[in-house]
């Protein structure tokens, strides 16, 4: 049977739209793995990075989630955990609470913006290569976003640039990766899931054991073995794996999520594969630096996705 055109269009577009997530997030994630970052962080009173895995620093729980949140303003701990969605509201808000007792919003967010900024130098010099169009590619694939529903995008937004040009792409790329988690928080909670159950149906969507990446996010055995239950019942999950159906049901997620990144993909239009391609460059040469982890889930998930296309 004839693939339509309205079909190939809609694959193109969520092609696009998940290359370049993959391709931002090297770039607009290594804040979290940042040591300049953990360093500013422990001098305003958190703990130190409590180590590293296979070369990348690790950050401290209560700065990650005041650091992050930090760019709402002075979140409680309770808008914080709702943002973030998939982390365990139990741990997030006594963090929170207990990191607006060492700083405040602005000072951390300063931090942040210090820090990541400060890594990208270091590892990428004060002028890489394509920074010029990679800026100006990234402000064009951000204009005219919205922000209903979006508190974590519209966060950054808020806050313009910093006014240093490696800043300036890290912020734009930042704002980019925040809009498509905004979005893909918006498509799971629509589909009836909540923060346990996306964790582990996401674990067998990247083709990861059951209980294996979810456990970052800080929920408890009884909570997983609830979540699993229910998945269960769904017709989703069965002997700790993903049933056709629930491959397809966590697949139509992905793809509302594309959906609501589509202006960003026709925004770039053909400059997508040359903005692509200087994320790519810039992503290699952090992992490379131990910037950020070697093999993310991002990473995992195309390679999922390959095995079975």
């Amino acid at each position: 049977m004839a693939v339509s055109g309205e079909l190939r269009s809609d694959q193109v577009l969520s092609d696009g739209a998940r290359l370049l997530a993959a391709a931002l997030e090297p770039v607009a994630g290594q804040v979290y793995f940042s040591p300049e970052c953990h360093q500013a962080y422990a001098e305003l009173g958190f703990n130190s990075s409590p180590g590293s895995a296979g070369g990348v620093a690790m950050p401290d729980g209560a700065a990650y989630f005041c650091s992050r949140g930090s760019i709402m303003g002075q979140a409680p701990g309770e808008l914080v955990a709702s943002a973030f969605a998939v982390f365990n509201p139990a741990v997030v808000i006594p963090a929170v609470d207990h990191g607006w007792t060492i700083t405040d919003a602005a000072t951390i967010c300063a931090a942040r913006t210090r820090g990541a900024t400060a890594q990208l130098v270091r590892i990428l010099g004060p002028s890489p290569e394509g920074l010029e169009s990679a800026t100006a590619l990234l402000s064009r694939a951000g204009e005219d976003l919205r922000v209903e529903g979006r508190p974590l995008y519209a966060g950054l937004l808020s806050h313009g640039l910093p006014g240093d040009p490696v800043g300036d792409a890290w912020r734009l790329a930042d704002r980019l990766r925040e809009y498509r988690g905004d979005a893909h928080t918006a498509a799971w909670t629509t589909a009836g899931f909540d923060g346990t159950e996306i964790g582990l149906l996401t674990e067998l969507y990247w083709g990861l054991p059951m209980r294996s990446y979810v456990r970052t996010r800080a929920w408890s055995d009884d909570e997983l073995d609830g979540a699993e239950a229910r998945l269960v019942e769904r017709g989703l999950v069965a002997d700790g794996r993903m049933t056709d159906e629930g491959r397809a049901e966590r697949e139509q997620i992905e793809r509302s999520t594309d959906r609501q990144c589509r202006s960003i993909v026709q925004r770039l239009g053909p400059d997508l594969d040359a903005l692509l391609a200087v994320l790519g460059r810039w992503g290699s040469a952090i992992r490379a630096a131990g910037g950020y982890p070697r093999s993310g889930p991002h990473d995992l998930a195309r390679v999922e996705q390959r095995g079975r296309s």
